[in-house]
C-alpha cells in the first residue's frame, strides 16, 4: 500500500513538471495602437483648395539642382516626381496614365532624404495651363501618404463638397438679438452670420429656464424646429468650427455673447492634427 501512494505521488509530480510550463507561457504581445484617424479639418482644407485629386504611385523622383532650384526654400530638396494614376478622385478633365510635379521635401533628423519610390499617395492639386500631364501642389503638404481611412475621407469631402446643398462657406458674424423668456433664466438667442455667396445661415440658441440650453444651425431664412447642431466632422462643422470668430462684437447684448460661447464649445476645437505626410 505504501509503495501504491510512493507511486501515486510521484505520477501526480510527473504531470506538474510536464503542465506547467504550458501554463507559464509568455502572454500574447499586445497588439499595435491603430493609427489616429486623418483630422477632418485638414482633408477639407486640401480638397476645398483642390481642384485635382488623385490616387497616385510614385514612380520616379529626380532631384532638381542649380539655377533650377534657386527658388528652393532654405533647408529643403526639389524633385521632380512621375507617379502612375491610379484613381482620378476629383477634376475636371481626365488625367493621362503619368503625371509630374514638383515637390519639396525635408531631410530626417539625420539630414537623410526619403525613398519615395513606389510609395503610394494622395494629390491635392491644380492643373497647369498647357501641360495636360503637369500638375501643381496646392501647398508643400498637399501630397498625403495613401491610406484606405485618407482615401475614404477625401473621398466622402469631396462629394459633400460638391452636394447641391453643400452649406456655404462663413466670412463672419452679422446681426445677433436676444429675448428674454416669460420666466426667469429663460431666453432666445438669434445669430446671422456672412456667407461668400450670400446664402442665409443662422444660430439660434434657447434657454430653459432651469439653465439647459439647446442650439441649431438654419441653412434658410426660417428656423425650423427640426434644426440641430450639425454633426462633428462633417462639412457644416467644419464651416462652422474653423471659421466662426473666437466671440460677439462688444455691442451684442451679454446673454447673445455666452449663448454665442457655448456654440463655440459645442462645437469643439477646429482640429488640423498633426498628421505625417
Amino acid at each position: 500500500m505504501q509503495t501504491l501512494t510512493k507511486k501515486l505521488a510521484l505520477a501526480a509530480l510527473s504531470a506538474i513538471v510536464v503542465i506547467s510550463p504550458s501554463m507559464a507561457q509568455r502572454a500574447p504581445a499586445p497588439l499595435p495602437a491603430p493609427a489616429p484617424p486623418p483630422p477632418y479639418a485638414l482633408y477639407a482644407d486640401l480638397v476645398l483648395d483642390a481642384p485635382v485629386i488623385v490616387d497616385a504611385a510614385i514612380r520616379s523622383t529626380s532631384r532638381i539642382k542649380g539655377a533650377e532650384a534657386a527658388t528652393v526654400p532654405p533647408g529643403l530638396t526639389r524633385f521632380y516626381v512621375e507617379a502612375d494614376v491610379l484613381a482620378l478622385i476629383r477634376g475636371p478633365v481626365a488625367l493621362p496614365p503619368r503625371i509630374g510635379y514638383l515637390l519639396d521635401v525635408r531631410p530626417d533628423a539625420r539630414g537623410k532624404l526619403p525613398n519615395l519610390r513606389k510609395l503610394r499617395v494622395l494629390l491635392f492639386a491644380r492643373p497647369v495651363a498647357g501641360s495636360s500631364s503637369q500638375i501643381q501642389l496646392v501647398r508643400p503638404d498637399a501630397m498625403r501618404d495613401w491610406t484606405p481611412a485618407a482615401d475614404a475621407l477625401a473621398r466622402r469631402i469631396t462629394t459633400e463638397t460638391l452636394a447641391a446643398d453643400a452649406p456655404p462657406k462663413i466670412t463672419g458674424l452679422g446681426n445677433s438679438f436676444h429675448t428674454a423668456g416669460a420666466l426667469p433664466g429663460e431666453g432666445e438667442t438669434q445669430i446671422f452670420l456672412t456667407t461668400a455667396d450670400a446664402r442665409p445661415v443662422s444660430l439660434s440658441i434657447t434657454t430653459k429656464p432651469a439653465g439647459t440650453r439647446r442650439w441649431a444651425v438654419s441653412l434658410s431664412d426660417v428656423v425650423s424646429d427640426s434644426a440641430v447642431p450639425p454633426a462633428r466632422d462633417t462639412l457644416l462643422w467644419y464651416r462652422l468650427a474653423c471659421f466662426l470668430p473666437p466671440a460677439l462684437p462688444e455691442t451684442a447684448a451679454p446673454e447673445a455673447a455666452e449663448d454665442y460661447r457655448f456654440v463655440l464649445d459645442s462645437l469643439g476645437p477646429c482640429d488640423r492634427g498633426n498628421a505625417p505626410r
